[in-house]
């Protein structure tokens, strides 16, 4: 099946309520995606971690424990990148190295206490401060919201 092709135009449609095309949907989606997501990073607990220092610290968190390759292929970047991301981590003392019990010759990725800490403070004050914003909506704006987290979710993953 072949997609129409986009033409970007510079009026956000969203915002006028008028009938959005697509890269005009595009647009304005990957714009507010983009503000809420840097919004939300403001509320994390003080650290001097890079965002792809937390997005990996993150990963292992949630998703852990990894090789360093497992680790650079679900953060979506090279090896060599992630050993940098990795240094800087284990470095603040919120990853550590270790051998595999399965294969001594790999090593394992996995979050201290101290990172552990960090991560569940962040997604504290994140989810409450999302949480004060999203009570202040309307019962069908909340409707909305929850049907559009399996499009986000789908998109996200494709």
């Amino acid at each position: 099946m072949e997609s129409a092709p986009l033409t970007l135009v510079p009026a956000p449609a969203v915002a006028t309520g008028r009938a959005a095309t697509v890269a005009e949907l595009s647009h304005d989606f990957r714009l507010a995606n983009g503000r809420l997501a840097r919004r939300l990073r403001q509320e994390k607990a003080d650290n001097e971690l890079s965002s792809s220092q937390f997005s990996a610290l993150g990963t292992l968190y949630f998703h852990g424990p990894f090789t360093l390759r497992e680790l650079s292929e679900r953060e979506r970047v090279t090896p060599p990148s992630m050993n940098r991301t990795v240094n800087a981590l284990v470095e603040a003392g919120l990853v550590n190295r270790a051998g595999s019990a399965d294969d001594g010759r790999k090593v394992v990725l996995t979050v201290t206490d101290q990172g552990s800490t960090l991560m569940r403070e962040t997604r504290k004050r994140r989810d409450a401060w999302l949480a004060q914003r999203i009570v202040k909506l309307t019962p069908d704006e909340r409707r909305v919201l929850t049907e559009a987290l399996d499009i986000m979710k789908e998109l996200a993953n494709s």
